[in-house]
C-alpha cells in the first residue's frame, strides 16, 4: 500500500528508444515514482542502447526517477542462430515494413523478469511503450490479459501490465515529453560502435519523428 503523499511507484521497460523514454519523462511529469527497468537478452544494439539510455536518464535529473536495473534474460540458443538479431546480417533496412523487426517471444521475455521485479519490490505496475498500430500478437490485449492471469497464478503480488500509449501514434506520444531530452535517445538495429548506424528501419523511424517535433539532434 503506497504511504499517504508518495508517488505511486511504476516499473517502466525502458529501451533507450524514443517511446519508452517519453514514457518515463511523462511518467514523471505525472508525479509518479518511476523504477526503469532494462532487459538484456543478447541482441546486437543493446550496448549502445544501453549508453544511451544510462545518459538519458542522467539528463532527466528527478528526485522520483530511481537508478536503472539492468537483468539478463539472453536469448541466444532460443531464437535462430543466423537471426539478424544475432548477426547483423539482412537487418531490416530503411523503409522494411514494421513486421520485418518482429523478434520471436519480445514482449513476454521482457515482461516476465518485469513482474518477478516489481513482485519483489512491491510495485504494483509495469509499463510498455506500446504504440498504436503495433501489429505483432504480443502486443495485443488478447495477449496482455492472458498473460496478467499467468502473473497472478505464477507470484505473489504480481503487477498489473499498461499500455498507456496503446491508442496513440509515435508523434502524439513524443508531444507528451516536450521538454524532455528525446535527441538522447537510440533507437537503432545495428549500431556502430555507440552510435546509430543511420540506414536501419528503426533509425528513419526515430528521425522523422523527432524531426517532426523540431528536436532532432545527433545522439
Amino acid at each position: 500500500m503506497r504511504s499517504p503523499g508518495r508517488p505511486a511507484k511504476i516499473c517502466v521497460l525502458a529501451s533507450g528508444g524514443v517511446d519508452s523514454c517519453a514514457l518515463v519523462a511523462d511518467l514523471l511529469r505525472r508525479g509518479r515514482e518511476v523504477h526503469p527497468l532494462y532487459v538484456r537478452c543478447g541482441y546486437l544494439w543493446e550496448r549502445a542502447e544501453l549508453h544511451a539510455l544510462r545518459r538519458y536518464l542522467r539528463a532527466l535529473r528527478s528526485p522520483r526517477l530511481k537508478t536503472l536495473t539492468v537483468v539478463d534474460a539472453p536469448m541466444r540458443g532460443l531464437v535462430p542462430a543466423d537471426h539478424w538479431a544475432l548477426t547483423g546480417r539482412g537487418t531490416p533496412p530503411a523503409g522494411a515494413a514494421w513486421t520485418g523487426v518482429y523478434l520471436p517471444g519480445r514482449n513476454l521475455a521482457l515482461i516476465e523478469p518485469a513482474a518477478l521485479f516489481c513482485s519483489a519490490r512491491g510495485i504494483a505496475t509495469v509499463a510498455l511503450a506500446l504504440l498504436k498500430g503495433n501489429p505483432f500478437a504480443d502486443a495485443g490485449p488478447r495477449f496482455r490479459r492472458g498473460l496478467s492471469q499467468v502473473l497472478r497464478l505464477s507470484m505473489r503480488g504480481a503487477p498489473r501490465v499498461t499500455v498507456p500509449y496503446s491508442r496513440l501514434t509515435k508523434e502524439q506520444v513524443l508531444s507528451r515529453a516536450p521538454s524532455a531530452p528525446l535527441h538522447l535517445s537510440l533507437s537503432c538495429l545495428r549500431p556502430r560502435g555507440l552510435r546509430p548506424c543511420g540506414s536501419c528501419s528503426k533509425c528513419e523511424e526515430r528521425e522523422l519523428a523527432l524531426r517532426g517535433l523540431g528536436s532532432l539532434r545527433r545522439p
